[in-house]
């Protein structure tokens, strides 16, 4: 080992032990004194001879001279090394108090310069992505909460609590549409790439306080505790509402299956089985809540009925869809002829055009979208001919063709007549985008517990553009709007697509775990009267859990272990993700 190594190890404290074990053995062990060794009783080859020990009463010279002489070497050594080894241990634990984890930036002591080295930038990004949907989760939950209360106690008890979610929510939409910017390769730029993430951070971390910030004060509007009782009553009868409702949207989902072609009812294909799901856990945790409230219980009590609240609301979102798709269908149709007929009128003056040789437009543009749109006119009159077709998307696909034919034809003296054909196409395009958009924001919010970002990113920014639309459309900017509508449709689309890939990855881990493999911990205190534990599906537990109605998950899933109440989550309340978690925590479920 050369000098430089011994050197190294000896910094390191790696010698130390082993220094001070030899020290220790050569004061056992070290030769006797040389005057000695040839006197009268000394030691034969080879036998130990222990160091002499000054003798009380010795004098300076002689045998205790030789002993102490003999000491001072090896308590230098140990002086030393130990010296060396307490520098060392010292010197790394101040390194290990002063390290930062991957993710923190600014400045701390323990770095030189003061200096944290920032985080790498993969970490950064994959941690943007888990504050926005923890933040997206907890924003949902407050909305949903919030409206709970202001049915109660009226809109003005809740207005400071409206104020911060509108705030909260502000910063989440900033939030998503820098994700936007970041998922679209803009910039390429590493580090103006690092100051759109930390602001991502910022703006999701801004938003969770703020939400944090009203939890104890909403806490004590609802008083959720001490009102159990009546909260209960309350809960029972949106229930009741909800079920009496299932019949017939099973009754309206059949006639739109019969009527439509399949895609134009396969957002909506699986919406009674999930709100009977829904309805199921709602339902056990109703009674639980009123087991709870008989033992004079409240606290326990509230745990349930918010529970409950949850799943009795999304229930209502998944019913009221059936609806509401049936109206937008019914419309589609009905505007469909209209769409048709003009998409002819621009047929028939781009063919004029194209025949006279104008120089208006370039002819080959003209004549491939003129191409095009002849077969979008052609198929779709051949599906509604053929009877079971798509409204929707026959009418999204019409508008789209038609809208860029007329783009092209809108020469100069056609600017006043492109700007009102806009117009009229402006209804069709958002009829179907808000169709598209809303559809997903139904699937998002019932299954948040399975979506990851990009799903939401994309959602929030089809959002975003849609009111884009509606703000141009109100200053006269008709072609503008009109772009954005289709923008935001192409975008509710993408979300849509994402987080069906996100339930099914969240559902084949389900599957090959055999289920929620901890059900006793999903389903603690819930599901049969002697209160055994029963199947998550049995209870409606699972869809409990996808639809982000019990904060956990399944191991492994987006949300990350400790899933179910056994495992210390609950039912979300309003607040940030510092909060939203308070009701859970000691297994009452």
């Amino acid at each position: 080992m050369t000098p430089p190594e011994i050197s190294a190890r000896l910094r390191s404290g790696v010698f130390a032990a082993p220094a001070v074990v030899l020290a220790v053995m050569w004061l056992l062990v070290a030769p006797a004194p040389a005057a000695a060794a040839d006197g009268p009783g000394a030691p034969s080859p080879g036998e130990r001879v222990l160091a002499p020990v000054a003798r009380a009463g010795a004098g300076p010279g002689g045998d205790a001279d030789m002993g102490i002489s003999a000491l001072l070497v090896p308590l230098a050594v140990v002086v030393v090394v130990g010296g060396l080894a307490i520098y060392a241990y010292t010197r790394r634990r101040r390194r290990a108090e002063t390290r930062t984890t991957p993710g923190s930036s600014g400045q701390q002591q323990g770095w030189p310069g003061g200096e944290v080295p920032p985080s790498p930038l993969p970490l950064l990004d994959v941690e943007t992505r888990r504050l926005l949907v923890e933040t997206d989760d907890a924003v949902l939950t407050s909305e949903e909460e919030l409206g709970i209360a202001a049915d109660r106690f009226g809109k003005d008890a809740v207005r400071p609590f409206t104020e911060a979610l509108t705030r909260a929510r502000y910063e989440l939409t900033a939030a998503f549409r820098i994700r936007q910017r970041l998922d679209e390769r803009l910039p390429e730029n590493d580090a103006a790439r690092r100051r759109l993430l930390e602001e991502i951070v910022e703006l999701c971390t801004g938003a969770g306080r703020r939400l944090d910030g009203e939890s104890e004060a909403f806490d004590r509007l609802r008083a959720l505790q001490r009102t159990a009782p009546q909260a209960l009553t309350a809960a029972l009868a949106a229930y009741r509402q909800a079920e009496g409702r299932t019949g017939a949207a099973r009754s309206a989902l059949a006639a739109l299956r019969e009527r439509w072609a399949d895609s134009a009812t396969a957002a909506i294909a699986g919406n009674i089985e999930r709100a009977e799901d829904r309805l199921v856990f709602a339902a056990g945790s109703l009674d639980l809540a009123e087991q709870a409230v008989i033992a004079a219980e409240n606290g326990r009590a509230a745990v349930f009925v918010r529970a409950a609240e949850g799943a009795v609301g999304q229930a209502a979102t998944l019913i009221g869809a059936v609806g509401r798709i049936g109206r937008e269908i019914t419309d589609a149709d009905s505007r469909l002829d209209g769409a048709l007929t003009e998409a002819g009128t621009d047929l028939a003056e781009a063919r004029r055009l194209l025949g006279s040789g104008s120089a208006e437009v370039p002819a080959s543009g003209l004549a491939e979208l003129t191409a095009r749109t002849e077969s979008v006119v052609a198929d779709v009159l051949r599906e509604r001919q053929d009877g079971r077709y798509d409204p929707v998307d026959a009418l999204r696909r019409t508008i789209r063709a038609e809208a860029a034919l007329d783009e092209a034809l809108a020469g100069a003296d056609r600017k006043e007549a492109g700007s009102r054909r806009a117009a009229e196409l402006l209804g069709p395009a958002t009829l179907a985008a808000r169709s598209t958009a809303g559809a997903a924001a139904d699937y998002l919010t019932t299954h948040r517990g399975g979506v990851g970002s990009r799903a939401r990113t994309r959602l929030a920014e089809a959002q975003r553009r849609l009111e884009e639309s509606r703000s141009l459309a109100a200053r006269d900017d008709t072609r503008g709007a009109l772009r954005e509508a289709q923008q935001a449709d192409t975008l509710a689309g993408d979300a849509q697509r994402l987080a069906d890939d996100d339930v099914r990855a969240y559902l084949n881990r389900h599957a090959t775990r055999g289920g929620h493999q901890n059900t006793d911990r999903h389903t603690a205190g819930f599901g049969k009267p002697d209160g055994s534990p029963v199947g998550g599906h049995e209870t409606g537990m699972d869809g409990a859990l996808l639809g982000g109605i019990i904060l956990g998950g399944l191991p492994g899933g987006r949300a990350g272990s400790g899933a179910g109440y056994g495992g210390g989550s609950g039912p979300g309340t309003f607040g940030g993700s510092g909060t939203r978690g308070r009701l859970g925590g000691d297994s009452r479920f």
